[in-house]
């Protein structure tokens, strides 16, 4: 029997049926074009909101990543020390974080990373920290 489950897990795992971006419990995804995030909860959207993402001259990269690191207070050392609320980072310098900024939101106005009203930014960073980081995805795109 563990020859079998041992055998199994292998599989499984050559085949990538382990965690994925498909599989994660947690994934938001971010649409440029829209400027909306939507937050879905083991494959159920529980949330929509909009966002403000990179303004003229900067870039928000597209792609797909998992969370790398929380912090309930950031300051963004690379932006005059501006506060970056509930921060989620997904890659490189950029996150998902609250913002003061509420009247830009549903446009592009940021230096590039993914601002949200800061209410919406702590129930999203409360949802990272019950998950795990692990099982959360960032996906980003046009």
């Amino acid at each position: 029997m563990r020859k079998l489950l041992a055998a199994f897990v292998l599989i499984a795992s050559v085949l990538g049926c382990g965690m994925s971006s498909a599989s994660a419990h947690l994934v938001a995804k971010v649409d440029l074009s829209s400027q909306t995030m939507t937050v879905i909860n083991n494959g159920r959207v529980v949330y929509r909101w909009p966002v403000s993402t990179a303004r003229k001259g900067y870039v928000t990269p597209t792609g797909s990543w998992r969370a790398k690191r929380i912090h309930r207070m950031w300051y963004s050392r690379k932006y005059d020390m501006s506060p970056m609320p509930y921060s989620v980072f997904y890659h490189r310098g950029y996150a998902i974080h609250g913002t003061g900024a509420v009247s830009r939101l549903g446009r592009p106005a940021s230096h590039g990373c993914v601002r949200l009203h800061t209410a919406n930014a702590k129930i999203f960073y409360s949802m990272v920290r019950k998950v795990g980081m692990g099982n959360t995805r960032v996906v980003v795109q046009r």
